[in-house]
């Protein structure tokens, strides 16, 4: 009895214990996969803490760039409004930039458009009446630079034709200046005159019959107190350079004030050596320039060099204003030939006929005349009655090149200090003229009148 019992007991702690027993391997294989599970997402939140980490080491990395481009920027745009404060623009016809260490930029531009009628005997022949021209369309810069150096490029496209007027650089030291290029030589008061501010349309006849014209080569400029001393060497104009012909000029000027008047006296001196085989031509158009033909004309002479020198005085007082001028030309030719001599000069005196407005003048030259009443500041600008008498002389031994006598009068209204209206008229007295009236009359008139629309910037 007591046998059976404890086998009883015994199969009942067998079966009890069974269940218990797979029980705790279960709970045991469950504790292992949540403790592998528990690594798993560990290691995941490590991997992603070193993500996170690297992400904010390039974020900060990002940031430091960011602020040193937001430093430079700020440094940028100090420096820019440093140098927008440095930097002036001002208004002379048109705007003239000018910045930190002597930097400057101003373009620069004229048009003159000429129209008119001449008329010659008609046994000449000549084609004379009406006819225009665009005397003048030019457009440029200049400029200075750090240390002196300044600068000067314009073109001029006139009739379709692309021509260098100025090209130049210069440099500026105390009382002296500098310039290389082409540039007006320097030759008397009316050549170096702009045609901005001339009291006629054309020049005096002298200085286009002589060949006066820019040429590449290099000047020095002196100027102090009253005095200007003028000096250079130069070869030709850039459109036919050749290397062989070559010139010196010089040019002397005395320009003190006498009370409230400005007082002009100077002297030029030139000399031009010209290579074998050469040729020259002095000739002369009446008055304006929109026509061909020339009354008075030596043709082609041979030339070894030509010498030349010219003597200019001028008076400015209030209204009125005063000059004369007389050039002497005297050509080298071959050895066997007789050299001769020309001479040229015109006298000329103004009155402006409007109140407060007297003729511009500047750095030995005649210079921009500033109506003290100009149109739209209720003003008519300034208006002025020029006279000039204008002689030319081409005859000299065997060369019959023929003299001009010029009498002229002209009307300048400036309605502003950049626009222009001018009207001449002139009445030319020639003495054997190249072409020969009726009856080979080589002695006879010619009537010649024009007007001038101006606008420069």
């Amino acid at each position: 009895m007591s046998r059976n019992v404890s086998l009883f007991a015994l199969a009942s702690a067998l079966v009890f214990a069974s269940p218990a027993a797979a029980q705790d391997d279960q709970s045991q294989a469950d504790l292992r996969e949540e403790l592998a599970q528990m690594r798993a997402n560990m290691a995941a939140m490590a991997a992603r803490i070193d993500q996170l980490e690297g992400e904010l080491e390039s974020v900060e990395q990002e940031a430091t760039a960011a602020r040193a481009e937001a430093q430079s920027a700020g440094t940028a745009i100090a420096a820019v409004e440093e140098a927008q404060d440095n930097t002036k623009i001002t208004f002379k016809g048109t705007p003239e930039i000018k910045g930190e260490n002597g930097w400057s930029f101003k373009p620069r531009g004229r048009l003159q458009y000429d129209a008119g009628v001449v008329n010659a005997p008609d046994s000449t022949g000549r084609e004379d009446g009406f006819g225009n021209d665009v005397r003048r369309a030019r457009l440029g810069i200049s400029g200075d630079m750090p240390g002196g150096f300044g600068y000067k490029f314009e073109v001029d496209v006139a009739n379709s034709d692309l021509t260098v007027t100025d090209a130049i650089i210069s440099y500026e030291t105390g009382d002296v200046d500098v310039q290389v290029g082409q540039f007006n030589n320097f030759q008397g008061l009316a050549e170096l005159t702009s045609s901005l501010h001339t009291s006629f349309i054309e020049r005096a006849a002298f200085t286009d019959a002589f060949n006066f014209i820019r040429r590449v080569g290099v000047g020095v400029t002196y100027g102090k107190g009253d005095v200007l001393l003028q000096g250079g060497v130069f070869t030709d104009n850039m459109d036919r350079l050749s290397n062989q012909n070559w010139s010196v000029d010089g040019r002397a000027v005395y320009m003190p004030k006498l009370g409230d008047a400005q007082l002009h006296l100077g002297g030029s001196l030139h000399h031009r050596s010209y290579e074998d085989g050469s040729t020259v031509r002095y000739r002369q158009r009446p008055l304006v320039g929109f026509t061909s033909e020339r009354f008075i004309n030596t043709g082609n002479l041979d030339a070894e060099s030509e010498t030349g020198f010219g003597l200019e005085s001028a008076i400015i007082s209030g209204r009125w204003h005063a000059v004369a001028e007389g050039y002497w030309q005297n050509l080298e030719m071959p050895v066997g030939m007789d050299d001769p001599s020309f001479f040229g000069g015109y006298a000329e005196v103004g009155y402006f006929l409007t109140q407060g407005d007297t003729r511009g003048y500047k750095g030995g030259k005649f210079d921009r005349t500033k109506p003290a009443n100009p149109v739209g500041e209720g003003g008519m600008g300034s208006l002025q009655l020029n006279l000039r008498y204008d002689h030319l002389d081409l005859n000299d031994g065997a060369v019959i090149g023929g003299t001009q006598d010029g009498y002229f009068v002209s009307l300048v209204w400036k309605p502003t200090d950049y626009t222009m209206l001018l009207a001449n008229y002139g009445r030319l007295q020639y003495n054997d003229a190249v072409f020969p009236a009726a009856g080979g009359d080589t002695s006879y008139g010619v009537d010649s009148f024009g007007v001038r629309a101006q606008i420069d910037f």
